[in-house]
């Protein structure tokens, strides 16, 4: 007799994996990494995936996320992996998905992942933060004096309690943009924009620690709450570019290695 709550007979395996790429957009920035989790497991249901289960008295479907953006952050570069029980073509996968969640929680990429871990693919992130009523003019002058620093110290409270650490040290780009479009939700007021690329270390160094950082370093305070946005996430290259995570997914395909 099989024990009380385990499945007879365990779960079926993994066939098949999938590495989706999302988006959080609009007011679902505000969803919390927990929501979203729910939220993508009501959308698994509804679109009838074959999702994969983990074994034990407790099954949970086999789900892992990488580096999930904070709350109140937007992003165009969030990912996952999913463990299916069946093959599935990736882009109907995406598509049905992307129709079972909330507009603002998009769905943009799948492919079937190759080898590897989707999660050491990933070691920086591109970011823009805006500033409004803020002057470009004093933006430029706070980033010049931060990336002039070899270390700026900043505190931020931890489940360790409050921690001072380095958030210079993992900025590999930070500039002021020259404005050639009107910034998210423009009032006519001045907006400064931040371009920013940040390695991913240990303790993790997140946009609200650079403006951390800009007001030890300068003394900018801005008068609003900033808008951030992850533009993306990858592997950094010697050029200071970033690489999708999925593209050598991609690769693999191409030549025939699935």
């Amino acid at each position: 007799m099989a024990p009380k709550n385990q499945p007879v007979g365990g779960q079926a395996p993994v066939v098949q994996r999938i590495r989706i790429r999302y988006a959080k957009r609009g007011p679902l920035r505000f969803t919390s990494h927990r929501d979203f989790a729910r939220a993508f497991e009501r959308a698994l249901r509804r679109a009838a995936v074959p999702i994969a289960f983990s074994q034990g008295f407790t099954p949970h479907p086999k789900i892992s996320y990488a580096s999930a953006a904070p709350t109140g952050v937007g992003s165009e570069a969030e990912y996952l992996e999913i463990g299916l029980q069946a093959e599935v073509d990736p882009d109907q996968l995406r598509r049905a998905l992307d129709a079972a969640l909330s507009p603002g929680l998009d769905v943009l990429d799948a492919v079937v992942a190759g080898g590897g871990s989707l999660a050491d693919r990933i070691d920086a992130s591109h970011w823009r933060i805006e500033l409004p009523q803020v002057d470009p003019a004093a933006a430029e002058a706070a980033v010049k004096a931060f990336a002039d620093h070899e270390e700026v110290l900043v505190e931020r409270m931890t489940k360790q309690g409050r921690r001072s650490f380095d958030a210079r040290q993992a900025v590999t780009r930070i500039s002021v943009m020259q404005q050639s479009a009107v910034p998210s939700e423009a009032d006519g007021a001045p907006c400064a924009i931040i371009d920013l690329v940040v390695r991913q270390v240990t303790p993790a160094v997140r946009p609200d620690d650079v403006l951390s950082g800009l007001r030890v370093a300068a003394g900018l305070e801005p008068p609003v709450p900033p808008r951030v946005i992850r533009l993306a996430q990858g592997t950094l290259t010697e050029q200071g570019e970033i690489v999708d995570p999925l593209d050598a997914d991609r690769e693999d395909a191409s030549i025939g290695g699935r």
